[in-house]
């Protein structure tokens, strides 16, 4: 079975991503996994419920797992959780930004909004380009931006090819008293409709720490400079200031074709390489098809 099966296009990429379930302890250790069903402490910012069958990794063993991988990793990388027999995860970062105020929650232009991520990704296509790396097509939204004001969760899901291969990327964005908790589900796009029920049950299960959440926010509380809008265009992604406002979509999609996804019981020995290569320094491992 080629490897290339498991590779899956989103937004949170350069991730490699291990079910634990077929380690040995030491790998377990290394990998800092904690397995379901259990309460994971998403840092000091919040926790979520780890189900039966998933697993969780924190923000360091994420952050290594990216560098180990030559990614870049932004510093706010928070938790990653991923069921160990399916083919998505659900990366977190969190944003110290403050408490940003939902007063546009009504006057989210969808077609501006869209207008504004093209304008900058023509921009970003240059850089691109210059890097050696295929432009974005930014196709449209497979979901237009919607805010719960109830639970003040921000979501969108934008649409994108590269040398003719679908691109989602699939956002969530958390407000809490303090910042925002950023959410991306990576799945396959023609995975998405089947996989965003069990996203939002997890989701369910998230809930920010006592004193950060949305509703106890206090006058004299750090707020945040802008609104919804400005969230959704990326003005709090990485790289937004020194690549431009929108050039973190470039920056992203770029990433999401090295996302590999494995599931340990389908390649076992495949799996075993990977972990001496990423962990364990034998720079001679190979993927190969088993």
């Amino acid at each position: 079975m080629s490897l290339s099966k498991f590779f899956a296009v989103g937004a949170c990429a350069g991730l490699v991503i291990f079910s634990a379930s077929g380690a040995d302890s030491s790998r377990k250790s290394k990998l800092n996994v904690l397995e379901g069903p259990a309460k994971a402490q998403i840092d000091s910012y919040a926790q979520i419920e780890v189900p039966n069958g998933y697993v969780f990794y924190d923000g360091k063993t994420t952050r290594a797992m990216m560098k180990r991988s030559g990614e870049p990793v932004s510093g706010r990388e928070v938790g990653l959780i991923s069921p160990t027999n399916d083919e998505f995860s659900v990366f977190f970062e969190f944003d110290d930004v403050g408490y940003v105020k939902d007063d546009e929650k009504d006057k989210l232009n969808a077609d501006k909004l869209l207008a504004s991520i093209k304008r900058g990704n023509e921009a970003a296509n240059k850089e691109r380009i210059r890097n050696g790396n295929s432009p974005l097509e930014i196709v449209g939204w497979e979901q237009p931006p919607k805010y719960d004001e109830t639970t003040h969760n921000l979501e969108w899901a934008i649409r994108a090819t590269s040398e003719g291969r679908p691109i989602l990327n699939y956002n969530t964005r958390l407000l809490g008293r303090k910042g925002v908790m950023e959410v991306v589900l990576v799945v396959e796009p023609d995975k998405l409709d089947s996989t965003l029920p069990t996203f939002r049950g997890l989701l369910a299960n998230y809930s920010f720490q006592t004193g950060q959440t949305y509703a106890e926010y206090r006058k004299g509380d750090k707020v945040a400079k802008f609104g919804l809008a400005a969230l959704v265009v990326g003005a709090t992604a990485v790289g937004a200031a020194k690549l431009g406002l929108f050039a973190w979509l470039a920056v992203v999609f770029k990433k999401a074709f090295k996302l590999v996804i494995v599931a340990v019981v389908a390649v076992i020995a495949a799996f075993k390489k990977l972990l001496a290569k990423i962990f364990g320094g034998r720079r001679e491992a190979h993927l190969v098809d088993s």
